[in-house]
């Protein structure tokens, strides 16, 4: 678990596509990591940041969970008791982007739920889509802890680009080396590898000067993230990329 309440994670977002269409792209990002049960306390240290106002930086709950601006614990403990996860949660960490004066775009958002003994238990990767669609996948061991780095696979159940079809599976890879944080997210289609995603990145503690230094450094983050996934999906159909239609979302919220 991270030392701190609130942490920004400076670092870097890899795409590499390796059918039928060929690109690779990388761009500068940082993210928030927060535990969130003390969203309010990291935002009353922090003059740039706020929880549930505007700012420079902002969190806000109906980004995430319920999407209603319900407080995020509740709605995360009945998930995770739907698939058994019984257990006694501690301490929970999201992963994701904050908002930028005003306005966020979280392709993932990443929830890790420790024990009470500080180990990981689960991890809810939360999606979105550029059609104002989510879906959750729910990663554990039946309870048991996950050490680092946390492996799992899933099938594919929700459509995120009109480029790639629905016929895959997700590997994922979690790991942290101290302040070091990395997500790989690999697609197979029929055993083939076909994509590799990677958010990597380096976490400090939030105090007002890295804010400023993420304004500066980071400028227009929200755009930045909006405007690569329409530029990649624009050059692979300007490659002959087959697009696909997007079908109706799953009927359930986590798989």
């Amino acid at each position: 678990m991270s030392a701190h309440a609130g942490c920004l994670i400076f670092g870097d977002v890899m795409h590499r596509r390796l059918f039928p269409v060929r690109y690779r792209f990388v761009y500068r990002v940082f993210s928030l990591l927060i535990d969130i049960d003390r969203i309010a306390e990291v935002a009353g240290d922090c003059r740039w940041f706020s929880y549930n106002r505007f700012n420079l930086f902002s969190f806000h709950d109906r980004d995430h969970g319920p999407r209603n601006g319900e407080s995020l614990r509740p709605w995360l403990m009945e998930r995770l008791r739907r698939f058994g996860l019984d257990g006694e949660i501690g301490r929970v960490e999201l992963q994701c982007f904050p908002r930028v004066l005003g306005f966020v775009f979280n392709p993932l958002s990443v929830w890790t739920c420790f024990d009470q003994d500080g180990q990981p238990v689960a991890v809810l990767c939360e999606v979105n889509n550029t059609f104002g669609e989510a879906h959750s996948y729910l990663l554990h061991h039946n309870g048991t802890s996950m050490h680092w780095p946390i492996r799992h696979r899933h099938t594919k159940d929700f459509h995120v680009s009109p480029f790639v079809d629905m016929n895959a599976d997700y590997h994922f890879r979690f790991s942290r080396h101290g302040e070091r944080h990395g997500i790989v997210i690999r697609e197979y289609q029929d055993d083939a590898l076909m994509l590799v995603a990677v958010q990597q990145g380096t976490a400090e503690r939030m105090t007002d000067r890295r804010l400023l230094h993420a304004a500066f450094a980071y400028p227009f983050l929200t755009l930045k993230v909006v405007a690569m996934i329409h530029w990649q999906a624009l050059k692979i159909w300007l490659k002959g990329g087959t697009y696909h239609a997007k079908p109706a979302p799953p009927a359930k919220e986590i798989s």
